[in-house]
């Protein structure tokens, strides 16, 4: 098969290198110079494992290529950006736009996949005119659907072959023309339904994970309240064989958990109540840890605070929807100074590059991300430096007696 692959963001670019990797023709489309100019010489301009390997051969082998603009192909994809507006309601102009540059590229026969995260109705209400502009009939002259990922940054690569995966089609045929495409690497099992049905799925699995933390963050602030350890009260609970609390910490990030659930209230804010109070938990949770900042700094003159890790996931430089750079930007609002550190991240003017550098003369360490990096910190070389030696741990990751030991108060989000 030919693939044009619209976009090449962090789901579009593995996807089209695994394609290609499978024997597969693959043009990949994107406006962005930077990333075309990187791909024809066989490099990648985002972090992931494996990945840059994986172009560099492909693209040496000839079977990727990329391109500003589509091209003729046997199935187009599309998957570019689905961002949140101010409003929480998507925005699909990047799924309209794409839509809109291939038709005049169709033929009969051809598969078209949105793989973007999008609200129900996406397909059916967005894409579905615009394609038959062509003059082609959806559903018999073009097999049209919704196949949403399930990956996580750092793993991309071995899920997108091994997890299980939905084809969502506008008819039963589309479906199939779907799974299809997707057998020829995936190894994961494929199940068959409809577009609806699809994009539901995707925005539920992750609405399933936010409303859960929320449950979590908020059982943190009651045990602060009631002076119990929450890690300790879930880690007992999760002992029930049909319990499963997730952690709490200072907030969700990411572009799909703490944006997805706000494409389900979007579409129907009357009934999507819980939903919509749990999204509001968890980015309120910033707030709150700076809150506790407050306290731990009442009577410092000038306190500076120094944050340890600021994407929105552990051992990944992944910072889109961070909540850790929202708590950054409250306290300075709040008139603390803030240095940061992170091993995963470079390039950003908020950042040192060392950590004794960061830490030089401040009041309070931060535990915001919980890297590998830092299960080993040097908590004495660390406390040497700073003015006054205490901890907040946000994620129950360093141990207190070794904090203590070293001389630091240490402060855990979930305890009072």
């Amino acid at each position: 098969m030919k693939l044009c692959v619209i976009g090449l963001g962090y789901i579009g670019l593995p996807t089209a290198a695994m394609f290609a990797s499978a024997g597969h023709q693959v043009v990949g489309v994107d406006k962005n110079e930077a990333v075309l100019s990187a791909l024809m010489e066989g490099r990648i301009v985002i972090e992931e494992e494996g990945l840059g390997q994986l172009v560099n051969d492909v693209v040496s082998q000839g079977l990727l290529s990329g391109s500003p603009v589509p091209v003729e192909a046997d199935v187009f994809l599309i998957a570019v950006p689905t961002p949140i507006q101010e409003n929480k309601g998507a925005d699909l102009s990047c799924v309209i736009a794409a839509t809109e540059s291939i038709v005049p590229f169709l033929r009969k026969g051809n598969i078209v996949i949105l793989e973007s995260t999008s609200p129900v109705g996406t397909v059916d209400e967005c894409m579905v005119p615009l394609l038959e502009s062509s003059g082609l009939s959806v559903g018999e002259d073009l097999y049209v659907g919704h196949s949403p990922e399930r990956v996580i940054p750092g793993q991309i690569l071995k899920e997108l072959v091994n997890n299980s995966r939905i084809a969502g089609g506008v008819n039963p045929a589309s479906a199939e023309k779907i799974a299809e495409v997707y057998r020829t690497f995936v190894k994961g099992e494929i199940f068959l339904t409809d577009t609806r049905t699809a994009e539901l799925c995707k925005l539920a699995e992750n609405t399933f994970r936010d409303v859960n933390i929320a449950f979590a963050n908020e059982l943190a602030i009651l045990c602060e309240n009631f002076g119990i350890n929450v890690w300790e009260a879930i880690a007992l609970c999760n002992k029930h064989p049909r319990v499963n609390i997730h952690q709490p910490g200072p907030g969700v990030g990411g572009h799909c958990i703490a944006v997805d659930p706000w494409f389900i209230v979007e579409k129907q804010p009357e009934t999507a109540v819980i939903i919509a109070t749990c999204r509001k938990t968890n980015d309120s949770m910033p707030a709150y840890v700076a809150t506790r900042v407050d306290g731990l700094l009442d009577g410092i003159d000038d306190p500076k605070v120094t944050m340890l890790g600021i994407t929105y996931k552990p051992n990944v430089g992944d910072v889109r929807e961070s909540p850790i750079l929202h708590l950054m930007e409250l306290l300075k609002e709040n008139g603390i100074e803030v240095s940061a550190y992170d091993p995963f991240v470079s390039g950003r003017d908020d950042l040192d590059e060392d950590i004794m550098n960061a830490a030089k003369d401040s009041d309070l360490l931060i535990l915001g991300v919980h890297h590998d990096r830092f299960r080993d910190l040097p908590l004495q070389q660390l406390g040497a430096v700073m003015r006054r030696k205490q901890i907040l741990d946000t994620r129950n990751a360093i141990q207190r007696i070794d904090a203590e030991r070293a001389g630091f108060f240490y402060a855990l989000l979930g305890e009072k």
